[in-house]
Parts: structure tokens; sequence; C-alpha cells
């Protein structure tokens, strides 16, 4: 299993969730009980399920915002449904006039994690949402963990654009070109 993959769709093209699909699947090797893994997995609440997403300072959130402040808010928005977008994730909690970014705060925070053991003793993997946001601090902090990972350790990096990815970054992950959904297909 390639440790850093791109998953490369455009909007609504189900990248989001289709990451979401496979790292329930990385997750259940070897678990205990792969039924309470993938029911952990679809309420998004694994502890080696980790999430990465842009965010931006908010009426609750007045500096140093990072993922993990948003997590709930970030469960409620793709549970109800995966095909959202970057900026329906914004309107959703309360940015819709700024610019959502992944910043080194998020980066440092990230490096943290993964300095643990896995909870279950398996995999963990990361899933960076609109991965495209990167600012050059963290996308050089990821790189680090990109090309060192920690054991039994997946990053999947979903994009629009893989070319707004910094080179470094794109030359260590394995591309998976997602195709869009075709709306009128009946199958």
């Amino acid at each position: 299993i390639p440790h850093a993959q791109i998953f490369e769709g455009s909007s609504g093209s189900g990248s989001l969730a289709l990451a979401i699909s496979y790292a329930s699947e990385l997750l259940k090797i070897n678990a205990s009980s792969p039924e309470d893994t993938e029911r952990k997995c679809n309420a998004l609440a694994h502890p080696d399920l980790h999430f990465i997403f842009p965010v931006a300072t908010t009426s609750s959130v007045k500096k140093h915002p990072i993922s993990d402040l948003f997590l709930e808010q970030w469960r409620s928005f793709i549970l109800e449904n995966p095909f959202r977008d970057y900026f329906d994730w914004l309107t959703y909690i309360g940015a819709e006039k700024k610019q959502g970014q992944i910043g080194v705060d998020e980066s440092q925070a990230l490096l943290q994690k993964m300095s643990l053991k896995a909870y279950e003793g398996g995999y963990k993997v990361v899933i960076i949402w609109c991965a495209d946001r990167l600012n050059i601090s963290a996308s050089n902090k990821l790189l680090k963990l990109v090309e060192e990972p920690p054991e039994k350790t997946v990053f999947i990096l979903v994009t629009g654009s893989e070319e707004r990815l910094i080179s470094t970054i794109r030359s260590r992950c394995q591309l998976l070109t997602i195709p869009s959904l075709d709306k009128t297909s009946s199958k």
C-alpha cells in the first residue's frame, strides 16, 4: 500500500467519499473487531482516522484555527453530504467571506498526532481534504512526514488540482484520478 496518495477529482466526483471508504478498509486490516471499526469509520470517529481540511477564523475560533477545533462541524458536514465542496464548507462554518487554508499550525498538530502509536495497533490514516489549500509552510512540514512516514501510516491527499501541490510532495505520492460522476447515468 503506498504511504502517500493523491485522490484528484473535480467537485462532486466523490473523491472524498472514496478516500473515506478506502481509509475504512485500511483500518479494518488487523482490527480485532472489523464491525466496530467500520461503525467508527462510518461515524468519522475512528481514533486512527485523522482529517485535515481548510479552516479560517470564525466567531467561535478567533485565532490559530486548526481542523481539530472544527471536527464536530466537519463530521456533521460530511455525514450530511460527502459530495460538498470547499465553498460549501466555508459557508457551513460561517467563514464564507474568508479564505480557508491549511496552515503551519495544522502541520504542527499533525506531527504530534503522528508521533503517537496507532490506537488499534494497525494503520493510521490521514485524509487531507482540499490539499491544494496547504500554504507553503504547512506543505514543507508535511513534506518531512511524507518523506519519512511513521510505520503503517497512510496519507491521502484529496484535491481538485494536484498541480497546485508543491512538486516535492507530488513526486512522493501515487496519483489516482477520479473521474466525474455522470449525473445522467442510470447504471
